[in-house]
């Protein structure tokens, strides 16, 4: 698949815009993903004393806060973007494959949780629900993974721990919250079906896959 190459945030936003979806990492598309259309400084670059900087990373809290836009593991259990514009409808699809959960599960739990203390950091979400000792840690991400494909729960930011001289470190930690929460229920008004969404979402990705099976657009859409 063939993207311009992209530079800068502004550029990446711009992008995202235009598109509407954008995986972050490896999408199973060759080509379509946010770390194959950046420029090479912007990726993954090590240095000599064992330091590393990544710029597509760290353009990810700008993203989602100043678009603003939808980031979450939307696309095969992985992250990436999605635009305001057709969250409407990638949300109406999804939500009818996945039925709201019930209030007594674990997932219920989850969402009523992040409602009723707002945005919250993994870790802080996953200790207020419980989860704590031997391998948990895991057990409670893919929780949260089944919740951010169903489109109950996205990254409001990234929060990251500062060193000693105020600099922030690490890879961060991603804040989660509702989309209700971030945006209201307007963000989700869509005057079509289910299937009609996924038409729509399935021609527009076409349109811009175009070498791309069809299998490979249903498994990014979440038919498969």
């Amino acid at each position: 698949m063939a993207f311009r190459e992209i530079h800068s945030c502004t550029e990446l936003m711009e992008l995202i815009s235009e598109i509407g979806f954008l995986p972050l990492l490896d999408s199973g598309i060759q080509g379509y993903a946010a770390e194959d259309i950046v420029d090479e400084d912007c990726r993954y670059i090590t240095s000599p004393d064992g330091g590393w900087e990544w710029l597509l990373w760290k353009w990810k809290g700008q993203i989602v806060t100043e678009m603003p836009c939808m980031y979450g593991k939307f696309f095969n259990k992985k992250a990436g973007f999605i635009s305001k514009e057709w969250w409407p409808d990638f949300c109406n699809y999804r939500r009818s494959k996945y039925a709201r959960p019930d209030e007594d599960s674990i997932e219920g739990a989850i969402i009523e949780t992040l409602k009723m203390n707002g945005s919250m950091i993994t870790r802080e979400l996953r200790a207020a629900c419980g989860f704590n000792g031997k391998g948990m840690r895991s057990k409670f991400d893919g929780y949260l993974t089944r919740l951010e494909m169903a489109t109950y729960i996205v990254t409001e930011d990234f929060v990251y721990p500062h060193d000693k001289h105020n600099r922030e470190y690490g890879w961060g930690w991603s804040l989660l919250n509702t989309p209700e929460s971030l945006y209201g229920k307007d963000v989700f008004s869509c005057p079509r079906t289910p299937d009609e969404s996924y038409q729509r979402i399935y021609n527009h990705l076409h349109s811009i896959l175009p070498e791309a099976t069809d299998k490979q657009i249903a498994k990014l859409i979440g038919r498969l």
